[in-house]
């Protein structure tokens, strides 16, 4: 179910600030900007960015709307009915609550995937089409929420049974080992995610030997950044949106490029000028469009290593870390906090349930709905510190001495993602966890640029 709260306070926030009226009246490049960005390409960026406001407000409308009909005609209660008369049917007696829970969470995760399958058809088939984003056909898109969704429960079911047990036979104690249970699947997952689940849904093919695959280990080397492997994904098959993360634990460390995000190396940029259509293989039909779109996209390798440097600023700077600490102390908290209002009756009460107080409905009661203010701070001061990292990570590359190609590759990754360079301040305070454009460009000095 949505989270009320929040919606009301961004609702609240993008009111206050009138980005859509900034996407409408800024229709002229500032003079700030006149040497980075053209007057093309920032109207461009204005046009999506008003798309995607719009889109935003409707689709925001519809969530609260549907969350509020849901708690109004008591939606979760009958759903929890529904759950059990499907479990009664296969014998298991109301006693049965995990299983009677996990049939409840599949049936509200199908109705969400449902509902919300409208809106993503939109946005990728619409908004992003229309803005040269999106390369995926339907078929293909549709092949890959199914699969979403059947990974998805084949992770959700397993851990949510567990957690449920763990809570009914922990005791007294039972939040801390409810919190060591989920410390346990999140590092599980964090170290699995990119060798076994990802593959499940991109192409991952390692950096062939060459120029910047020596660049980028003898960067990691200087730095003492223990890189075992350098992937491309095969990310230009759903969007021409790019991006590069690492991930691993101790001395197992992985860096992965998007391929948009490689001038040399996008199939994007292959194409060059329109070609004559070709009868299209059914195989690639079923997975991507072939017309290139945003030509010449991504960045040379001096702008990769740069943009690499920021990132290995994260790790060396130890923000991983200190974001996985924080993370732990909130989720200890949240469920210490649990610990002392699931046996408040009248939480059930007040949500339709008067005969029976199942664990996961409590679960959904406190840590959604109880929960929300704190959550909604804590939010906020996430998106803070993030920008703080940010700004950090950038000041790291700039004293490896690639402060000039950051600059430059800031500026190209803004084009290609048709990133918005004029915020309102209060909008971008709460709502980016990157900094814009301008204010990274500012940190970084005044780099001359050809």
């Amino acid at each position: 179910m949505p989270n009320s709260l929040t919606r009301f306070t961004d609702r609240l926030v993008s009111r206050r600030n009138g980005m859509r009226r900034i996407y409408r009246s800024t229709t002229h490049v500032p003079q700030e900007l006149g040497k980075i960005m053209d007057s093309e390409t920032f109207e461009k960026s204005r046009l999506y960015q008003l798309d995607k406001s719009n889109f935003s407000f409707w689709s925001g409308l519809y969530s609260e709307t549907e969350g509020t009909l849901i708690l109004l005609l008591g939606g979760i209660p009958f759903l929890w009915g529904v759950a059990g008369s499907v479990t009664a049917r296969f014998g298991f007696s109301p006693d049965y609550e995990i299983t009677q829970s996990l049939v409840f969470l599949t049936l509200a995760t199908l109705f969400s995937a449902f509902t919300g399958l409208p809106w993503s058809l939109y946005n990728t088939f619409v908004i992003e089409e229309k803005h040269g984003f999106n390369q995926q056909t339907l078929g293909f898109f549709l092949k890959d929420a199914v699969k979403k969704f059947v990974v998805t429960q084949c992770i959700l079911l397993p851990v949510t049974s567990l957690l449920l047990y763990i809570i009914k036979i922990g005791g007294d104690y039972f939040f801390i080992y409810a919190w060591l249970f989920t410390l346990a699947v999140s590092l599980v997952l964090v170290t699995i995610y990119a060798d076994y689940i990802a593959p499940l849904f991109d192409k991952f093919t390692p950096l062939p030997e060459g120029e910047l695959k020596t660049e980028i280990e003898t960067m990691a080397k200087s730095i003492s950044f223990p890189l075992t492997k350098v992937y491309v994904v095969e990310g230009s098959k759903r969007s021409s949106h790019s991006n590069a993360y690492f991930y691993g634990f101790f001395k197992n460390k992985r860096i992965v490029l998007f391929d948009t995000l490689l001038e040399d190396y996008s199939p994007l940029n292959k194409a060059g000028d329109p070609q004559p259509e070709q009868p299209e293989s059914e195989e690639t039909s079923s997975e991507s469009k072939a017309k290139p779109k945003n030509k010449k996209q991504g960045c040379n390798n001096p702008e990769i290593l740069a943009v690499l440097g920021h990132e290995l600023g994260h790790w060396k700077l130890g923000h991983t870390v200190k974001n996985i600490v924080i993370s732990q102390m909130n989720s200890f908290l949240c469920f210490s906090l649990f610990a002392v209002l699931i046996g408040r009756k009248e939480l059930f009460v007040a949500f339709g349930f008067t005969d029976s107080q199942p664990t996961l409905i409590g679960l959904m009661i406190i840590f959604q709905f109880i929960f929300s203010p704190y959550n909604e701070l804590l939010s906020f001061c996430l998106t803070v510190l993030s920008r703080r990292f940010e700004f950090q990570a950038d000041a790291f590359a700039r004293a490896m001495g690639k402060a000039s190609e950051l600059y430059s590759a800031l500026i190209k990754l803004n084009k290609d993602n048709l990133g918005f360079p004029v915020a309102d301040w209060l909008f971008s305070m709460w709502h980016y966890s990157h900094p814009p454009l301008l204010e990274r460009l500012r940190a970084l000095g005044s780099v001359k640029q050809d």
